[in-house]
């Protein structure tokens, strides 16, 4: 590993998936990344890409490779802020992931640390999907239900995110009020499409409500809250979000089950570089104001 070039040229190309990707972020012709990609592997002995038609898609011992090179991209980052007496600055990316539901909340919270720190790109990735902090793929994950236990993971509770049965005002002019959080007799209802979806407020639904009157289902909380909004049926909404809708009406009480624990995941070898501390920094009191 004596060539930090050849590294950085097999991070790029992973990270951005094409050889004109990488030529692009790395400022060099593209016939330099092939030589370099060409150069490693030979010295390395294995196939660090599978090269296709859509480009270069990284191996199991590229992905390794990516893991450690966005590490020590970080990490000289880091310490170059600090030989310049700029330990403090936040450039480069931060990559953030979590479901499309926590969009709301976090989006306000990225776009305000962006516009505090000109020289960063934010990336926020929303997907059902557990990013893998170790190989890179996100510096700062949140993530709901159980805590997560991958290893080398630093892991704090950030909040307790609750959920309500809600109708739009439209529905219950055209279907009534139910008379509390469990009189289903006669309604419709808005849940996810996959019955083995672990959200505690989800499994409320299944075991309470017949299935045949969950009659719009949707994958992601987004979709979900929008039919509800719709009139399409009854359905869960974060409190949060709620309170700052004008056509919701509540449906019954807020039962504490339906709660879900939110956790702050970062890896432990990014957990101190200067932009990860700065946007904990600004999450946590934000997420003061989503504990309701």
């Amino acid at each position: 590993m004596d060539n930090w070039d050849e590294i950085r040229t097999a991070f790029q190309v992973a990270r951005m998936g094409t050889v004109s990707g990488a030529a692009e972020v790395l400022g060099v012709h593209h016939a330099t990344v092939i030589r370099h990609i060409d150069a490693l592997e030979g010295r390395l002995g294995v196939r660090l890409f599978q090269r296709h038609a859509r480009g270069y898609t990284a191996t199991e011992a590229g992905q390794d490779l990516l893991r450690v090179a966005q590490t020590t991209d970080d990490q000289f980052a880091q310490l170059q802020g600090r030989l310049k007496g700029q330990g403090s600055g936040v450039t480069g990316e931060l990559v953030v992931t979590s479901l499309g539901g926590m969009s709301h909340m976090l989006v306000p919270v990225l776009a305000k640390f962006q516009a505090d720190h000109p020289g960063l790109i934010v990336r926020y990735l929303t997907s059902t999907r557990l990013f893998r902090l170790e190989y890179g793929e996100a510096h700062v994950a949140i993530r709901a239900g159980t805590a997560p236990d991958q290893p080398d993971n630093v892991v704090r509770k950030l909040f307790d995110q609750r959920f309500g049965l809600f109708a739009a005002k439209s529905y219950i002019e055209a279907n009534g009020m139910p008379k509390d959080e469990t009189d289903h007799k006669g309604h419709s209802y808005v849940g996810y499409d996959d019955a083995d979806n672990r959200a505690p407020f989800g499994k409320w639904l299944r075991r309470i409500v017949p299935e045949e009157q969950i009659i719009f289902r949707a994958s992601d909380m987004r979709a979900q809250s929008e039919a509800v909004l719709a009139g399409a049926g009854i359905g869960f909404l974060p409190l949060l979000q709620a309170r700052q809708q004008g056509n919701l009406v509540p449906v019954g009480a807020v039962l504490d089950e339906w709660s879900a624990p939110i956790w702050v995941v970062t890896h432990m070898d990014l957990h101190r570089t200067a932009k990860v501390q700065a946007f904990l920094e600004v999450l946590r009191p934000a997420a003061k104001a989503w504990d309701v």
